[in-house]
This record gives structure tokens, C-alpha cells and sequence, in this order.
């Protein structure tokens, strides 16, 4: 695969994590409630380290740390309890300031946590989580470091602090805290639970324009991200039928190499492939549906009805769209097996080989009668 390609297509993943956005996500809580266990915990990397990025405002507390698709507002200096009215003032000038400008750049939502065995929500907390819904935060409080018994029964005390914060009828997502634990501890035998349902309850509260931002930042709901990978497939396939091109993919038909190379940069994205990984993914794919793209051809005409009468452009929108929906499938088949850990050689680096023959087999088993 000539050099253009790699360089086409490291333009188009950074086009396409241009597109993608970012989701910001603001941490409030007390001093060691296990923020940054529960943010590792649900986006899958120590996002929460040490350094927390850069202030948003000259000579503020609040620090946005941004992590390519997830942006982190959390604080330094301040405490609730100790400096609410400094930070609530911070607060409101930033929120000010970020709606004037683009979504990527707004808080879209805030996850207030709470020690779930802490067996107090004080007052200042609820005046906290209320001045945060005024300035029309969507708010998600979270109790955290929650233990559950062997049979799976919630620790009493969690179960009546939270049942205590629902009934204050505060205004946060769902009108319930949700309870958690975000970290496995073989010694104790705990098992983390409860993230699956936060993350369900941010894309509720988070706006619509940020879902595929948070899609692609989690690390926890595989499925939504195959979802929307599907559903870009799909628009790319109808995209490719509709230029009625010859369907010979990265070979004749270089107007449908955009479209393509935006397809597998979008999907590598949604699954964190690293750009340079993703490259060599990439060339070590298409190389193999290059050398069987001519032989498909005949294959895939004779599963188009009447395709012996169509006009040649007809013919050519069908088998072009056929072909790139089977790409795009076997693409996000061996994406996710890469993502998951898979496809390497004993060194531990990416196998192109075994890519090249994996991706073939799916886009095989897609085209029934491809040889």
C-alpha cells in the first residue's frame, strides 16, 4: 500500500476525532471519595492522574484536563464544605463563558460523589447540587465505595443514606443517587458493580451532540460503541451507493477511498485505536480487499436481482454499497479484537498478517460468493 495512504489516512482520523467532539465531565465530592477510581473505572486508563490539566480561567480553581474525546473539570485548592461560595463563583463564570462558545467546550455533566459509607449528606452538599441545577448542569450523584454481601444485598447504611438523598427531592438525573463500586478487591472478594447503570444515567443527562464523544471515551459498554459503528457503516454504505462508482475498493474507484478511509478512521476512533496502530491496521486491511476487490465483482452482481438489465450505474451504486457495508463489518471485527487485546505476535505488537487474514475472513464470510 503506497505511502499516500497512510498519510490520507492519519489526516482522517484526526478529521474524524475533530468530529467526534469531546465530552466534559465536572467532578464535585469531598477530599477522597474515590473520584478518580470511579472516572478509571468506567473510561478505562488512568485518566485521573496526577496533573489535572490546565485552569479555565486566569487565576481559577478550576482545572479542565483534556484527554482527546473526555475532558475533566475538577478542582485544586478548594473544598466543598470549606469554599463553596468561592468555587460556586468560579463555577458561574466559567459556565458564562463556555456557552458562548462551542459544545465541545461546555460542562455536560456533573457527577457529584459521596462516600457511600460515609452515612451523612450534609446540608451544604444538597445547597451544592442545587446551585449546580441552577446553572442548568445536569447533576448524577454518585455514592461511592458501596459494599455488597455475598448474596449480593447492598450495605444497609448505603441503601438508607440513599433512600435519605431521594427523598430531599434534589434536582439530579433521575431524582436518585446511583450506588457504586467502582474497583474489584480480590483481598475482600468485592466485586465492582453499579458503572453500567451511571454510564446509562450521563447519556441521559448529557446532550445528544456529545453521545459519540462519550461512546468513544467510555471503556465499559462495548455494545453502544458497535452500535454506532453499525450505524456508520450503514451511512457509508448508502453514501458509496450513491455515487454510482465502479466498485473496485482502493483500486479504480478512488471516489469511494474518502468515504472508506472516513469509515475505518471513525471506527478506530470509537474504540481508542492508537493512530499509528490504526494505520498499520488499516493498510494491512485494505491491502487484502484490494487483491480480491476485481474477483467480488462477478460474485456480488449475481446476487443483485435482474442485475442483467440494470444500467451499468445502477449496477455500480448496488455493488459499491454491498462491498462497503461488508468492509465496514469485517473492519469493526477486527478492530474489536485488537481494542480487546488480540491479533499480536508472541512480541506483544499487532500481527499485519494475521490482521490481513482475519479481516479477509470476515469479508468473506460477508460476501458469500467472493473467492
Amino acid at each position: 500500500m503506497p505511502d499516500w495512504f497512510t498519510d490520507a489516512f492519519r489526516a482522517e482520523y484526526e478529521h474524524q476525532l475533530e468530529l467526534l467532539g469531546r465530552f466534559n465531565l465536572a467532578l464535585f465530592g469531598k477530599t477522597g471519595v474515590g473520584k478518580s477510581t470511579l472516572v478509571n473505572a468506567v473510561f478505562g486508563e488512568p485518566v485521573a492522574a496526577t496533573g489535572i490539566g490546565e485552569p479555565v480561567t486566569h487565576d481559577a480553581h478550576l482545572y479542565l484536563d483534556d484527554r482527546g474525546r473526555l475532558g475533566l473539570l475538577d478542582t485544586r485548592g478548594l473544598e466543598i464544605g470549606r469554599d463553596d461560595r468561592q468555587l460556586v463563583k468560579e463555577l458561574e463564570a466559567y459556565v458564562r463563558q463556555m456557552r458562548r462558545g462551542p459544545v465541545e467546550d461546555q460542562i455536560h455533566v456533573v457527577w457529584y460523589c459521596v462516600r457511600g459509607m460515609d452515612r451523612r449528606f450534609e446540608p451544604f452538599e444538597a445547597e451544592f447540587v442545587r446551585r449546580l441545577a441552577d446553572l442548568d448542569l445536569p447533576v448524577i450523584v454518585v455514592l461511592t465505595q458501596v459494599p455488597r454481601g455475598p448474596g449480593g444485598q447492598l450495605h444497609p447504611d448505603a441503601v438508607a443514606l440513599a433512600g435519605h438523598i431521594t427523598g430531599l427531592g434534589l434536582p439530579i438525573v433521575d431524582g436518585r443517587p446511583y450506588l457504586t463500586y467502582a474497583l474489584e478487591d480480590p483481598f475482600s472478594g468485592q466485586s465492582s458493580y453499579g458503572l453500567t447503570e451511571l454510564l446509562e444515567a450521563t447519556f441521559r443527562g448529557a446532550p445528544e451532540a456529545v453521545h459519540a464523544a462519550l461512546t468513544a471515551a467510555q471503556q465499559i459498554d462495548h455494545r453502544r460503541k458497535a452500535a454506532q459503528a453499525r450505524r456508520f457503516i450503514a451511512g457509508t454504505a448508502a453514501g458509496a451507493a450513491a455515487t454510482a462508482a465502479t466498485p473496485i475498493p482502493f483500486s479504480d474507484a478512488t471516489v469511494l477511498v474518502p468515504l472508506q478511509l472516513a469509515m475505518m478512521a471513525r471506527i478506530a476512533q470509537l474504540y481508542q485505536v492508537p493512530v499509528d496502530r490504526a494505520a498499520l491496521m488499516a493498510v494491512a486491511s485494505t491491502t487484502a480487499a484490494t487483491q480480491v476487490g476485481r474477483a467480488s465483482v462477478t460474485g456480488l452482481l449475481k446476487l443483485i436481482p435482474g442485475a442483467g438489465t440494470v444500467t451499468g450505474g445502477a449496477i455500480g451504486a448496488a455493488v459499491a454499497s454491498s462491498f462497503t457495508y461488508a468492509m465496514g463489518e469485517a473492519w469493526l471485527a477486527v478492530v474489536e479484537r485488537v481494542a480487546a487485546g488480540g491479533l499480536r505476535g508472541l512480541d506483544g505488537m499487532l500481527d499485519t498478517e494475521q490482521i490481513r487474514g482475519d479481516f479477509l475472513a470476515e469479508l468473506r464470510r460477508r460476501v458469500p460468493r467472493l473467492r
